[in-house]
């Protein structure tokens, strides 16, 4: 028998992953910051500021037992060393897309993501749906197809997104690791190809972006933060929550980054994604809906 989707594990876990897709719903704010450090540099530096920042969380938790426990687990290790691929080329491709004002295409992949999830968690997990969510998955697909059908040039973008990230929540799912000493382990496995990355753009003739001024500096120091951050709070909440209901909470992050790409990054709303927009907020409504509906039925019995 499953559990109520929000008894306490869960209900912490819905927490961390409101945060987690907040938090990533506004990265491209940050991101203008860093419009001047080339895509792949600054993926590299992101990954040399994120380990300090675990290690000192790491320290200050007095978690280096478990980091020790889960780096001498072998098999925990080599599905550390897939997520850490993952989310490298994740991470990549979403700087990539954002700097180069593929907004709109970042924001598609991360609502196609959600459907994967739903899928994933089906298939491999064995989670159930209701049939209300399964008319919300059917609603939110039908929205997902107009909109890929209208972006064929970048849809290479939205699937790379969507298929990396969600396969990365899976492993994190299932690894046997802890939210903080998997994230400070993957970002380690990194962190050779990451200073290959800012040694190769320093050697140019351009030098690094770190040395030009003490703002730019600052702006990407912070991305430790930035990244670890909501990859924390989404590794505890993949691990608390159905990770299909983890799945369409993600429709908070693209939905901000949609309202950005308005307001922020003014790029133009056609009429047909418009009406996938709404298509996708009403499946949503259906779903969450139906979560709602689900945690009334045990009060109204024993009332």
């Amino acid at each position: 028998m499953t559990n109520p989707p929000f008894e306490a594990p869960q209900r912490s876990g819905l927490f961390a992953a409101v945060g987690a897709y907040v938090i990533w719903g506004f990265l491209p704010l940050y991101l203008l910051l860093v419009l001047s450090v080339p895509p792949f540099e600054f993926v590299g530096w992101r990954i040399i500021w994120t380990l300090p920042f675990c290690l000192a969380i790491v320290a200050a938790r007095g978690q280096f037992a478990a980091l020790r426990q889960a780096i001498a687990q072998p098999r925990a290790l080599v599905a550390l060393f897939a997520s850490a691929a993952l989310i490298a080329l994740n991470w990549f491709v979403y700087v990539w897309a954002i700097l180069a004002g593929e907004v709109f295409a970042t924001s598609l992949g991360y609502y196609l993501n959600p459907l994967l999830n739903v899928l994933l968690g089906t298939m491999l997990l064995k989670e159930r749906l209701s049939r209300l969510q399964w008319l919300a998955v059917a609603i939110a697909a039908c929205a997902v197809a107009v909109l890929a059908a209208g972006a064929l040039t970048s849809l290479w973008i939205s699937l790379t997104l969507a298929l990396s990230f969600g396969l990365y929540g899976i492993v994190r799912k299932t690894v046997s690791v802890g939210a903080l000493p998997g994230l400070t382990i993957e970002t380690a496995i990194l962190l050779p190809p990451a200073c290959l990355i800012v040694w190769y753009y320093a050697a140019s003739p351009a030098g690094s972006a770190f040395t030009v001024d003490p703002a730019l500096s600052a702006a990407i120091a912070f991305s430790g933060v930035v990244t670890a951050v909501p990859l924390l709070l989404f590794a505890i909440a993949a691990r608390r929550m159905n990770y299909s209901t983890l799945g369409f909470i993600q429709y908070l992050a693209p939905t901000i980054v949609f309202v950005l790409g308005l307001t922020v990054f003014r790029q133009e709303l056609q009429l047909v994604q418009l009406g996938s927009f709404v298509l996708i907020w009403g499946a949503v409504a259906i779903f969450v809906g139906d979560l709602w509906l689900r945690t009334r039925r045990p009060a109204a019995v024993t009332a």
